[in-house]
């Protein structure tokens, strides 16, 4: 079979960049950072690097991990990636309690509210479910085959969420849309399943991260999204009504661009910080400097308890880099204030001696504790047209998403 050379958007996956990722325990109890195909948890309450154990006798990730996540109460982790491999860990003993293979690349994991699902997507738009029966904590009862549960067809899914109360699960993709499942059982037939379009999108625009905002009003929480275009939204989860919309262009001085395209900055992360109404937002295209080093937020982070925000940057498979997985840690305290205002007035950005485990912590997180001056803002400037390039939507003609669909592997009829 010949070569199809690529569509326009398409981009050879040896050359794509993986964002760093960095996830806070619930408790603030450890931190976890993923780097091209290296994780590395630090555990705060022992000031320790965290030894992972991984039976399965493999290395614990073949390829860049894209996703990690901590469950609602801390006792599950998840990491997931290009080498389609979903790993659930127990955070008690930091040892793998199973893997679950994946036919395609992963692009997103959440966990239940219970702890009950590990649901993952998928870069051929598929999302996927996994039951988890955690007896006690180092061992797990697993249905092997996961079962699929949402498809987007040919649109790589970019974020996965379930709502706090457990009653819905959201996801998001490219093709600018999120879609949104009553959640009962996903083994049961009692799902309702309505693929509300509540992103929709011209100029190529698309959804790039979910997270959800609760107050003591409405414990289910409303739904959060980042997109392509600039903007941050609110929508009422159980109607889809849009009740908000923020632009972040002015707040991140994009506005002052010449150009219409470079106006434009996509939302790569989203942060809701506990027991308020704030939201964190990392924006693509911002270098910004924070206590003298050139950084652009590829992932942020937060616990109920801590009122510390956590932002990582950093990427593998940078070209001419002199680290092959480089990552740098930045922690802005006081955020436990509850408006915007008290919050601008009181955050820090902490020192790295002030921040929670100290040099140990940078060490293990960042693979050593300090990088030249003038590293980082070279390596600012090749991650912000990396992550530009990995953020662009593909496009591909009629005939080829045809025949994507057509011989996608979970279409397939299996014996």
């Amino acid at each position: 079979m010949e070569d199809t050379p690529m569509e326009n958007g398409e981009t050879n996956k040896d050359s794509e960049v993986a964002p760093a990722l960095i996830a806070v325990h619930p408790t603030h109890s450890s931190v976890a950072v993923a780097v091209g195909s290296d994780l590395r948890v630090f555990d705060l309450l022992g000031g320790c690097a965290v030894s992972l154990v991984d039976d399965s006798g493999s290395s614990l990730h073949k390829d860049s991990i894209r996703a990690i996540r901590y469950g609602a109460d801390g006792k599950l982790f998840v990491s997931a990636g290009d080498d389609k491999t979903v790993k659930i860990w127990s955070t008690e003993s930091w040892r793998c309690i199973t893997t679950v293979c994946s036919e395609k690349r992963v692009s997103a994991v959440a966990i239940s509210s219970d702890g009950s699902y590990v649901c993952f997507a998928d870069k051929f738009g598929v999302v996927w479910v996994v039951d988890v029966d955690v007896s006690d904590g180092n061992q797990a009862s697993v249905n092997m085959k996961a079962a699929p549960l949402l498809s987007h067809y040919c649109s790589i899914i970019t974020s996965l969420e379930f709502s706090p109360d457990g009653r819905f699960f959201v996801s998001a993709d490219r093709d600018f849309k999120i879609r949104v499942i009553q959640h009962y059982n996903p083994f049961s037939n009692l799902i309702a399943t309505f693929a509300n379009s509540l992103h929709d999108f011209s100029y190529g625009r698309f959804v790039s991260c979910l997270a959800f905002v609760c107050t003591q009003e409405c414990l289910q929480g409303f739904l959060v999204s980042g997109s392509g275009d600039s903007t941050v939204r609110l929508w009422d989860i159980s109607s889809g009504s849009l009740l908000n919309t923020c632009d972040i262009r002015e707040k991140a001085g994009l506005l002052e661009s010449k150009g219409i395209e470079e106006c434009y900055g996509a939302v790569t992360d989203l942060c809701t910080i506990p027991d308020s109404t704030l939201v964190a937002v990392a924006v693509q295209r911002q270098v910004v400097s924070i206590e003298g080093d050139a950084f652009i937020p590829t992932s942020l982070g937060t616990s109920s308890s801590s009122g510390l925000l956590w932002m990582v940057t950093g990427a593998s498979n940078l070209h001419d880099s002199q680290y092959p997985c480089v990552a740098r840690v930045k922690v802005i305290s006081g955020f436990k204030e509850s408006t915007p205002d008290s919050v601008e007035h009181g955050s820090i950005v902490l020192k790295d001696n002030e921040i929670p485990g100290g040099e140990k912590l940078l060490e293990k997180l960042q693979g050593r504790v300090s990088f030249d001056e003038n590293f980082f803002l070279t390596a600012a400037e090749a991650l912000k047209t990396s992550m530009s390039n990995l953020l662009i939507k593909k496009q591909y003609s009629t005939e080829k998403r045809e025949f994507r669909k057509r011989t996608r592997n979970d279409k397939k009829l299996k014996q």
